[in-house]
């Protein structure tokens, strides 16, 4: 497995981890409890948490090229509910 995790500074990851929770609930498996959610990719799971200084992002796959691509695919999404902020910064490091 490969997995990487990036800290991404915004005062608003709360509402952008229940957006992005509530958005991929129509159409993958995801779980939203308080700060916390969990969504499972039928290739890879994305976690994040969420504390008033940002939001903690880990993408987890079977294989490196399948992180990359899921790693992008979580960006892009928080970038486009961050649209005030965006593009956050994401400083991906391995697990």
């Amino acid at each position: 497995m490969a997995q990487e995790t990036a800290r991404v500074p915004t005062a608003n990851g709360a509402r952008y981890l229940q957006q992005l929770c509530k958005h991929w609930s129509h159409k993958l498996d995801v779980q939203l409890s308080g700060n916390e959610g969990t969504v499972r990719f039928p290739a890879a799971v994305a976690t994040m948490t969420a504390d008033p200084e940002g939001l903690t992002v880990s993408v987890e796959a079977q294989d490196d090229e399948t992180l990359q691509r899921m790693k992008g695919v979580v960006a892009s999404h928080l970038d486009r509910f961050a649209f005030k902020e965006a593009p956050l910064p994401f400083a991906w490091a391995k697990a």
